[in-house]
């Protein structure tokens, strides 16, 4: 019975406990559903904040995009803007400068009118004056016919008697004039013959000092040196006195002056614009400007250089510069320079033979030919302007004299100056020192120019084309149109009867009036 009691008891302890543990678990899986759904919210709840980021992030980035493309076509309306502008500008300075034209033209068109009215009115009364001629000549035969008394025919047979003795006289004159035209023209043209197998021999040197061959990057920079319709060239040419020759040879051009100075700084000059890129009127100027103030400088520097190989001191500037000059002079083809520091040693050389000052002998030789710097600035040999220069830049007598008296101009004041003038001999008359056809022509040259410059109202003149062009620059303020053809006329006359020169001498004078504003 106590068995079936404990049995029972245990039944019941777990009929409990089994009700008790499904409770628990009851009680757990509804907490576990209960933090489920509460999870389930949070994140459906982030999931919706997080889409709303993006929405916004997207709408943003969307914004930012199309501001971007906004302003890129707003920056691209605004340079088409400017280009259309530019091409307007430029449609508008070409209807303008058409216009001008059409003025010009249409000035020319009422001139040529008026010409052929002129024309034609001479015309007219030359044929009435024809007519008179022919009524006077029949009443002067009538006359002669009636003086003489002889017919028409018997007066006309005589007439023509006469005018074939004069036609014979006059045929035999021509033939004598045609004849000594052609001795003329063979000797010439023997002599040129002689003298292109000569410049054979000397290719060379006459290259070298009658032109500068300018190297360029490509063949495309020769249309920016001419620049549009030439401008650039024309401005180049007028503000260096140098011809420069564009022609098939390839990535090069031609600088070509008589004047190696004035043929220096086109050299550089245009070596500086090709580099710079920039090239146009303005820019040419300018560093023709700056090239000229350093080549000022580099003469200084060459005198100065030329001083210490001779070992000379206590030289004025003046006397420096003009030094540095004489490195592009040349005497008979032989540069100046050159032939001074040789004159100066050789006249060295020879007063220490003799027991005398060498340094001042040396000085005597080194400055005999400075004149040969001035020469063409003033008048007077180079002789006497040197020993003028050197007695203002106080050099002593002996020198003075030495140079004065080195071509026997003056009286020898001493033996330096016998010594300066067997120095200067001595190194010119050295084999292959020196060419008289070169000195010759570039005197000239420098003729021709003078010539020009000596003319009221011409502001520069130059020589270019080997001599076979003056091109004159005049001043447009006190010089007109009509002016330029009676200046160019007048130096064409005066080149005629002061010169002499073979061929034929092409004057061309220039006007041009430029005005300049600056926008601020």
């Amino acid at each position: 019975m106590l068995n079936i009691v404990i049995g029972l008891i245990g039944l019941v302890a777990g009929l409990v406990i089994m009700l008790v543990i499904n409770y628990i678990q009851r009680s757990v899986a509804n907490k576990n559903i209960l933090n489920s759904n509460e999870l389930a919210r949070k994140i459906i709840k982030d999931a919706e904040e997080e889409s709303e980021k993006l929405v916004k992030s997207a709408v943003l980035e969307a914004k930012d995009n199309w501001y971007q493309q906004q302003k890129k076509y707003e920056k691209e309306i605004e340079l088409r803007r400017k280009d259309l502008m530019v091409l307007e500008k430029k449609h508008n300075d070409r209807i303008l400068s058409l216009d001008k034209r059409l003025e010009v033209l249409d000035k020319k068109e009422e001139h040529i009118q008026d010409f052929e009215k002129k024309l034609k009115q001479e015309e007219k009364e030359i044929s009435e004056r024809r007519e008179e001629l022919q009524v006077l000549i029949n009443q002067q035969t009538e006359k002669l016919s009636e003086i003489a008394r002889l017919t028409p025919d018997e007066a006309i047979q005589i007439l023509k008697n006469n005018l074939k003795n004069k036609a014979r006289n006059e045929a035999a004159k021509e033939v004598r004039r045609i004849l000594d035209q052609t001795r003329h023209d063979a000797a010439k043209l023997s002599a040129s013959i002689l003298a292109n197998a000569i410049q054979r021999v000397a290719i060379d040197y006459v290259s070298e000092s009658t032109v500068s061959v300018v190297s360029l990057p490509d063949d495309e920079m020769k249309g920016r040196i001419i620049g549009r319709e030439g401008r650039n060239i024309r401005t180049f040419e007028k503000a260096s006195g140098v011809d420069l020759i564009i022609d098939d040879t390839p990535e090069a051009v031609v600088l070509s002056c008589f004047d190696p100075v004035r043929r220096e700084i086109a050299r550089l000059s245009l070596e500086k614009l090709i580099s710079d890129g920039r090239i146009h009127p303005g820019r040419i100027e300018q560093v023709i400007a700056k090239i000229t103030k350093e080549m000022n400088d580099n003469l200084v520097k060459i005198g100065e250089e030329a001083c210490m190989e001779m070992n000379i001191h206590n030289i004025s500037a003046n006397i420096v510069k003009l030094l540095g000059r004489l490195r592009f002079r040349t005497s008979y083809g032989q540069n100046v320079l050159q032939h001074s520091i040789e004159a100066g040693w050789v006249c060295g050389i020879l007063a220490a033979e003799i027991g005398l000052d060498q340094e001042l002998a040396r000085r005597c030789g080194f400055l005999h030919d400075i004149g040969k710097a001035i020469d063409h600035e003033y008048d007077g040999s180079h002789a006497l302007l040197g020993a003028n220069t050197a007695r203002k830049n106080g050099e002593t007598k002996i020198v003075v004299n030495a140079i004065e008296a080195h071509h026997e101009e003056v009286e020898y004041g001493s033996v330096y100056a016998v010594l300066t003038q067997i120095a200067d001999s001595v190194s010119g008359a050295r084999p292959g020192a020196r060419r008289e056809m070169l000195e010759t022509y570039m005197k000239r040259l420098e003729q021709m120019e003078n010539i020009a410059n000596a003319i009221e109202g011409v502001n520069k003149s130059y020589a270019i084309q080997a001599g076979r062009e003056l091109r004159i620059i005049v001043d447009p303020t006190s010089i007109d149109d009509e002016k330029t053809a009676y200046i160019a006329s007048d130096i064409a006359g005066k080149i005629e009867t002061e010169m002499q020169y073979p061929g034929q001498i092409k004057v061309i004078c220039i006007r041009e009036m430029r005005q300049t504003a600056v926008a601020r």
